[in-house]
């Protein structure tokens, strides 16, 4: 898509969704506005009043991030007018300025309108009392009822559009603040995606290339075990949900890639994501495994919980450090890792996604994963052939290879992985290009091979 296409997608997106939020806010603000008369009527007979008898607005079919949204999830009407409850003060703050209205009596705020007083704007913020006062008034059966919305599995949470916040533990959990996501509110206002920033909250970084399908050289047989993966990210949900194997089988697809370093697991993983239409993030395992008791289950819930219902591929390179060989228990931190194995194992097998594990050597990894895993593939040394379809897509269409370069012989003289081809192609246009000439010598070649050796260890 270019440019100009893509303008104007996003002035189309915007259109669409600004004009449906709108009209879920004018039935907002009906809503609002019948529950306020009935609360301050001063006829006791009204303060009775059920259900509120102001309609949904039909929504339209795809035009908009937000009815696509709500048409996807199924939300019902009471779980629409608490997503827009959690949107308004990020699109329209002023409505809730009658919120801030004072109880004459008491010379303060109206307690059973809940919300908590902000400080950057001076608006009012909504909480879970603010709902219930709007969805059910006085009526302590309806608010009963409506509580169930609010629990840990209520589809507006477990769907990652909502979150809830208690600033206080010893407060009751109905002063809890609604808040929407930043990924909800970018998608349901300007039609694009949220991507998550690199942090001590969330370590996990996206990972995209400018890479094909084409140039990653692998023998056939992996690749046909790759597809397995694009298979599953195209009839996974059909085979759940239409063929009757929910329950039987995990939700979601999880595989170990093994092999020395620089033999393609991430390239492989990076691409996968691309092929199925998925955002790949990879796992800092450094900020992920504590030291401290509990941590890392604290750590890999904060992941696992923003992936969830996203289309996200989570990938973890290195995953040794904590899907290692479980230890034997000797003491509470032996306890405590077996712990956190169990717990990334009941993580993995309720994930709806992809994950992909990668890992240097297949040995290291403790069995109880292994069987668990739906693919285990091996990525090992390139073959001669396949390390001379390498050199040749690693060099650079603008540089010129002397004459004596042969590099089906350099490839039958080096038994290295891709990942080094590639350093030494670039180490070597790097000496070209210094030295003001387009043209690879030969002992440019020969002195990058010699310096990733050195790396290893190894000599000529």
């Amino acid at each position: 898509m270019d440019k100009a296409t893509d303008n104007r997608h996003l002035v189309g997106s915007i259109f669409n969704n600004a004009a449906e939020l709108q009209a879920e806010i004018n039935w907002f603000i009906q809503f609002v506005d019948v529950r306020m008369r009935i609360y301050f009527s001063s006829d006791p007979q009204n303060k009775k009043t059920g259900d509120i008898p102001v309609k949904a607005p039909k929504l339209t079919k795809g035009k908009s991030s937000y009815a696509l949204m709500i048409n996807r999830l199924g939300l019902s009407d009471e779980e629409r007018l608490i997503l827009i409850l959690a949107l308004v003060p990020f699109i329209k703050p002023e409505l809730f300025d009658i919120f801030l209205t004072k109880n004459n009596l008491i010379e303060s705020g109206y307690t059973e309108f809940g919300g908590l007083q902000a400080q950057g704007h001076n608006g009012f913020l909504p909480t879970i009392e603010t709902a219930l006062f709007i969805l059910s008034g006085q009526e302590l059966e309806k608010r009963f009822e409506l509580m169930a919305l609010f629990e840990n599995d209520g589809l507006l949470f477990t769907s990652g559009l909502m979150t809830l916040h208690l600033q206080n533990a010893n407060e009751p959990w109905t002063t809890s603040l609604l808040q929407v996501n930043r990924e909800t509110l970018n998608q349901l206002t300007i039609g694009n995606d949220f991507q998550p920033d690199f942090n001590s909250n969330f370590p996990a970084r996206l990972i995209t290339t400018s890479l094909t399908w084409d140039d990653l050289i692998l023998p056939l047989h992996v690749k046909n075990q790759l597809d397995e993966v694009v298979a599953w990210s195209k009839y996974g949900k059909v085979l759940l949900d239409e063929w009757g194997m929910s329950g039987k089988i995990s939700s979601g697809f999880t595989g170990l890639f093994y092999g020395p370093s620089g033999t393609g697991k991430t390239l492989a993983a990076t691409l996968l994501a691309g092929h199925c239409d998925k955002t790949c993030y990879k796992i800092d395992l450094s900020m992920i495994v504590s030291k401290y008791i509990g941590e890392t289950e604290k750590n890999l819930s904060r992941i696992f919980d923003s992936a969830e219902n996203r289309n996200w591929m989570l990938f973890f390179d290195e995953a040794d450090a904590l899907f290692g060989k479980r230890t034997t228990v000797s003491d509470a931190h032996d306890r405590y890792a077996n712990q956190e194995v169990s717990y990334l194992l009941q993580r993995i097998e309720t994930y709806s996604g992809i994950v992909i594990l990668a890992s240097n050597f297949k040995s290291n990894i403790d069995e109880a994963f292994l069987r668990r895993f739906q693919a285990v593939i091996e990525f090992s040394i390139p073959s001669v052939k396949e390390r001379y379809d390498i050199w040749k897509k690693a060099v650079s269409s603008k540089a010129i290879l002397a004459d004596d370069i042969d590099l089906m012989e350099i490839s039958e003289k080096y038994e290295i992985t891709g990942g080094t081809i590639v350093n030494i192609v670039r180490f070597a246009s790097l000496k070209a290009l210094s030295n003001d000439r387009n043209t690879i010598f030969l002992e440019d070649l020969v002195e990058g091979v010699r310096r990733e050796f050195s790396k290893l260890g190894r000599h000529l």
